[in-house]
Order: structure tokens, then sequence, then C-alpha cells
């Protein structure tokens, strides 16, 4: 039998990667471990915003070769754990790596209504999911150009779930399922919502919906007739296969 995995939770900001992972470890019964929780305090620490301290981070790379030690040093010793970080995906190289995407308002409406601090604090949905959007494009530039890696690329995950509709206790039976029954096919099994699914002019009616990522979108390029019913049956999250480019 083989031995458990951890997993490794990325995500949009705003995605609910707390909750979920929160709800994963006590489904699974090991520790979580948040670098985001992390990051935060360490902003705190500096007197700094999310977003100063994402620009700060660009500047400092004493910073990320911190958070990257702890990380190594998580990976290296070998406990099963449910970790929250936008960067754990790289390092935990054994892991089963989930990614979670949300519709970029959804997400903006999320950090707006938690209890403003001064590591984030937003007056509208506008100003949040501008700097939601920051603060992601921040992070993506600083990891490409540290590590080489595109944390946007879905093709890095196991798992692609989508929050914007569905519940948390929806999307963690999805990754115990994906712990449970390997899949036979190439990484990543999505399940996304359907409702959010752009029709493309291209795609053909018959068989499983195949999407493209066009970040933050999807775009049907095959399956128009699969997701239409989807859409109908109030889905919220549905099979999907991802298209073999971005």
């Amino acid at each position: 039998m083989n031995r458990p995995r951890t997993v490794v939770l990325n995500g949009d900001l705003g995605s609910g990667k707390t909750t979920v992972s929160v709800l994963l470890a006590e489904r699974l019964g090991v520790r979580r471990v948040s670098i985001g929780d992390l990051y935060r305090r360490m902003a705190a620490e500096h007197g700094m915003t999310a977003l100063q301290f994402n620009l700060h981070s660009e500047l400092d790379d004493k910073v990320d070769h911190y958070i990257d030690q702890l990380q190594h040093d998580i990976a290296a010793s070998a406990e099963r754990l449910v970790v929250d970080s936008r960067l754990a995906w790289h390092f935990f190289t054994d892991a089963v790596k989930v990614h979670l995407v949300v519709d970029p308002v959804v997400a903006a409406r999320r950090v707006l209504a938690r209890p403003g601090d001064a590591v984030e604090n937003y007056r509208s949905v506008e100003e949040a999911g501008g700097d939601l959007a920051r603060r992601s494009d921040s992070e993506r530039q600083r990891f490409l150009a540290r590590y080489g890696v595109d944390k946007a690329d879905l093709r890095n995950y196991d798992l692609v779930c989508d929050t914007t509709r569905a519940s948390p206790a929806e999307v963690v039976a999805r990754i115990v399922d994906t712990l449970e029954t390997p899949a036979a096919r190439p990484a990543p099994v999505c399940h996304l919502d359907p409702d959010r699914v752009r029709p493309g002019a291209e795609a053909g009616d018959d068989g499983e919906i195949v999407v493209r990522h066009q970040a933050p979108h999807f775009v049907a390029v095959r399956g128009h007739r699969r997701l239409d019913a989807a859409v109908r049956a109030g889905e919220t999250l549905t099979p999907m296969v991802l298209a073999g480019d971005r």
C-alpha cells in the first residue's frame, strides 16, 4: 500500500484556500501548515500591507529565501500534511498538488467581507479586486524570475477546483476523491463551475467538456451539449478536461 501523500493547496487570492485547507486537514486527521499565515505575520511585523510586502519581496530576496528554506525543511520531514502555500507545489515534489480558482469579482467580495486589519483593508469591491490582481501579478513575476516556474500554468497541478459557487465541503470531497482514486489521464483533473465557462465558437457538441484556460477565464473548445446540460442542472462543479495548451 502506498504511503499517504501530503496535499498542497495553491490558488487564486480569495479562492478560499484557508477554509478548504482547514477542513481538509480535519477530514484527513493531519496537521495543517499555512505559509500564507506566516507571510501575513511577516507583513504585519514590517508594518506593511500584503501588497506592499509583495513588492518589498521583489526587491529583498531574503524574504523568499527564508520561506523557501522553511518549505524545504518541512518537505524533507516526510510528515503527511496539508500545506496552504502558493509555491508549495514547487517544493513538495511528491505531494498531491491542488489549485483553487475563483471568479475575480467573487474573490474581491470575499476579501472585502473579511474583518479589515493593517495587512488587508479595502473600501470597495473595485479596490479589493485591483489589489488582488496586483498582488497576484507581483507573485507570478517574482516566481518566474527566481525559480523559472509559472504558478498560472494549470499543468503544474494534479487537481484544479473552482470555488466560485461550490461550498468548501464540496471542494474537500473532490480532493478526497482524487486521493482515493488516482487519475487515469494526465494531470490536471479539473472540476469547474460550468456557469462561468465561456462557450467557444469552435466547440463541438459531443463528448466530454474540453476547456482552454485564458486566465482568469475558461473557454470551452469541445462539449457544448454537456456544458449546457450542466448549467441547466445548476451544477457547481463539473468534470472538464484542460486542453493541451493554455
